[in-house]
């Protein structure tokens, strides 16, 4: 799993310096931070950044308001909005752009971490809407949607999930089992703590392990009794 991609475009640079020494501390990949609206396009074209840190008042005639819309247009990947002081009217416009989340300067360490997460997990959530019969999980490169369809089965592997598809490749994601069970239709049910099944692929229910294309998967106890009554087997 590559590591996450994030550009920072600030134009104060020690402020920008900071935070891309931060997220450096916090296994991101972070790349030489721009400061204006010309400079992020260049560089979103050449590195193709998983996620946005943004100023909302960067120098020169276009604002972090206008590149935001430049992004959701063209680009279409998670942005975060850097606020200090900035009046009603501005912050009203940044709201029409609908950042995935906002970062408030002077901010901890704790504070940007928690902001790429939820940018990340409200961008995701907000392509879901999009469409009903997928879901978008991160993966190196961007945002790959995946049909339900597709899925076999999805395995918890610490904070990342392991998704098996019915082609036999494997998708790793950066999300928990319990985050990604909330984008997934009613054909998926969890059988085990680590383990969502696609009933779809179901072949067979033996007493502590079921078939799903061929893979066997171990059933939790306390999971058992919901999928006997889901399948009219109890």
């Amino acid at each position: 799993m590559g590591k996450i991609k994030i550009l920072v475009v600030e134009d104060e640079i020690i402020i920008a310096d900071n935070i891309c020494k931060t997220l450096e501390d916090l296994n991101y990949k972070v790349f030489e931070p721009v400061i204006n609206y010309s400079e992020a396009l260049a560089s979103i074209e050449n590195i193709k950044p998983d996620i946005c840190i943004l100023d909302i008042q960067l120098s020169g005639k276009k604002t972090g308001i206008d590149l935001a819309k430049k992004i959701n247009s063209e680009y279409k990947f998670p942005i975060i909005f850097l606020t200090a002081n900035a009046d009603a009217e501005t912050l009203n416009k940044a709201k029409e752009v609908s950042p995935n989340a906002y970062l408030v300067k002077p901010f901890s360490k704790n504070e940007l971490y928690t902001s790429i997460e939820l940018a990340i997990s409200n961008y995701a959530k907000k392509a879901l809407k999009v469409d009903q019969k997928a879901v978008f999980v991160k993966e190196k490169g961007g945002f790959s949607k995946i049909k339900f369809e597709d899925i076999l089965f999805i395995k918890s592997d610490h904070v990342y999930v392991e998704i098996m598809l019915t082609n036999h490749k494997k998708i790793i994601s950066r999300i928990s089992l319990n985050e990604i069970s909330e984008k997934l239709s009613s054909c998926f049910q969890r059988i085990h703590r680590g383990y969502i099944i696609n009933l779809h692929y179901l072949d067979k229910v033996k007493q502590d392990a079921v078939l799903v294309s061929h893979y066997e998967i171990p059933i939790g106890k306390k999971y058992r009794e919901d999928l006997m009554k889901t399948m009219n087997l109890s």
